[in-house]
């Protein structure tokens, strides 16, 4: 059948995968040099992995440099027509703008189109909306959501009324967004924010039990699809989901492990980051970043064989330098002297051997293990370095002295005698104030 033909096919009828068109809009800084046309190129890769991800067949896909920046449809004349084209001749049924829209530009353009429309926002918060397993999860995304909806109460998508999955963006609105005003939107987000204080006080409450029989806690943060997931699991034997997409995991999960001196650490897992990372999602899953707050030590997971490795990089950092700025930071100003770099999917490099050199990194394969043992010998190195040496002198009789010595700390000497038993042991400041308040009551 012929393009035209295609472009004739109602497309408010879904008679196979949903079509859809992915355009970048690219602000050049300068003349290209060819440099800041791979930049594009890898951005456009990225926003047809994220569209790819919820289930979209991506038809078309195209770069449109912007000399200019329209304030009606963001694009030039000719390029909203170029994409027109497109669109009737793949039967595109949601185009996708891999750039921040504002609701007039967003409203223009799907007029111009005859389709659905989304921005980078939109399908970020729809892929969250897929993603969220638990009711954690599930009120972040709702309240990044209803804060993103807020501004974009428009009434003019009434050749999209069918519902879909999600939080409605790709279906277009449907009765449920028609009838929404933004008092009830309003009325929602407090109702949200307040349940969203209750888990931030519950996971409070859980850290200070943490606190009651501390071990120490590594965090794993890192640019969506660096292999957190992955590098979880081949750390703790957990079957984590974990697939080769953006935002596998969208909820923190935690598991006890034991590093070679015997001394357990708790993994965390959470959110993977994003360049543009929507701030609504940043202020929704606070309560989920506030587990990279407590970690003793934080692990940045790289891909080292992505070719935007260093952007990613900075990505991470800028969202984690962002948490430790304002009155109500996250994150304490220290946090860069806790992390540690990995470099991860070396064997897509030919192993840990052909990663470049990156001071104070370690590279690894969460796929094939190379590297791991590395890894855990690093986090006993960077923990020790924190801990104190201290001699208790404990009496025979007093087993559960002893194994919490051995439970909480590194035993690193033990002198038996008859009258006493003498331990030097390697703790951390908060562990021997706790152990020396015990044997003084």
């Amino acid at each position: 059948m012929s393009d035209a033909a295609n472009s004739n096919e109602p497309r408010g009828e879904e008679k196979g995968p949903t079509k859809a068109a992915v355009i970048l809009p690219y602000e050049r800084a300068g003349r290209s040099d060819g440099a800041g046309t791979r930049a594009a190129e890898a951005r456009l890769a990225e926003a047809v992995g994220l569209t790819a991800s919820i289930g979209l067949t991506v038809v078309h896909s195209a770069i449109h440099p912007l000399r200019t920046m329209r304030p009606s449809t963001l694009l030039g004349e000719g390029q909203v027509a170029m994409v027109k084209e497109a669109v009737e001749r793949h039967g595109v049924t949601v185009v996708v703008v891999d750039a921040a829209l504002s609701p007039v530009q967003q409203r223009n353009l799907e007029r111009a189109w005859d389709c659905k429309v989304i921005d980078r926002t939109g399908l970020i918060l729809e892929i969250f909306g897929e993603r969220a397993a638990t009711k954690e999860g599930t009120l972040q995304v709702e309240l990044a959501h209803l804060e993103y909806q807020r501004t974009r109460l428009v009434r003019s998508w009434t050749h999209l009324e069918r519902q879909r999955g999600g939080f409605g963006f790709l279906g277009g609105p449907g009765e449920s967004q028609i009838e929404i005003d933004r008092r009830l939107i309003g009325e929602r987000i407090v109702k949200l924010k307040k349940e969203l204080e209750q888990v931030r006080r519950t996971r409070g409450l859980h850290r200070k039990a943490r606190e009651r029989v501390p071990y120490p806690v590594v965090a794993l943060v890192g640019y969506t699809n660096a292999g957190k997931s992955t590098l979880f699991n081949a750390l703790t034997g957990a079957g984590v989901y974990a697939q080769d997409q953006l935002f596998a995991t969208l909820d923190p999960t935690m598991r006890a492990i034991r590093l070679p001196s015997g001394r357990t650490v708790i993994l965390s897992d959470t959110v993977g980051f994003i360049s543009d990372l929507p701030t609504q999602l940043v202020e929704a899953f606070r309560a989920t970043l506030e587990e990279v707050a407590a970690a003793d030590i934080i692990l940045h997971v790289r891909d080292a064989a992505h070719p935007d490795s260093a952007a990613q990089r900075a990505d991470v950092l800028e969202v984690l330098t962002e948490m430790a700025e304002g009155a109500d930071a996250a994150l304490d100003a220290d946090w860069p002297s806790r992390v540690v770099e990995v470099l991860n999917k070396a064997d897509l490099m030919g192993g840990v051997d052909a990663v470049p050199h990156v001071p104070g990194a370690i590279a690894v394969s969460a796929l094939t293990g190379d590297g791991l043992d590395e890894l855990r010998a690093a986090l006993d190195e960077r923990l020790a370095a924190g801990m104190e040496t201290a001699e208790f002198r404990l009496a025979p009789s007093d087993g559960a002295g002893i194994a919490w010595l051995y439970e909480h700390g590194e035993v690193i000497a033990r002198e038996d005698a008859e009258e006493a038993i003498r331990l030097t042991v390697r703790l951390s400041p908060a562990n021997r104030a706790r152990f020396e308040q015990r044997s003084a009551s």
